[in-house]
């Protein structure tokens, strides 16, 4: 497993807008909802678009070109929940943002 890295300031993220990140050599989706903050793959299984460019609604955030929906909490794909991108951890300290891969045990 890896150790956090910083991927900004929460200044540098809005509400309900994913915001790409590089995290241990890939790109990550980060998105802050009020004081919850998500992280999920940023590249969409299907032809792969940036789903930190997506539209945010709820816990959902749908690829901006083929519409398919994620759940940014766990990142299941909304119409088959046996898909999955994979879902990172997020802490955030001293107004600093961190990101790290899950743990293994899922």
């Amino acid at each position: 497993m890896s150790d956090y890295e910083s991927v900004g300031k929460v200044s540098d993220f809005e509400d309900n807008v994913g915001k790409a990140v590089p995290v241990d050599g890939r790109m990550v989706a980060v998105f802050k909802k009020g004081n919850e903050w998500y992280a999920i793959d940023d590249l969409c299984p299907h032809m792969g678009a940036s789903l930190a460019e997506g539209h945010v609604e709820g816990e959902s955030v749908t690829c901006p070109w083929h519409a398919w929906r994620f759940c940014i909490k766990d990142g299941t794909w909304e119409d088959n929940p046996r898909t999955k991108v994979d879902c990172f951890d997020v802490k955030v300290e001293n107004d600093e943002v961190w990101v790290r891969e899950k743990p293994d045990a899922e």
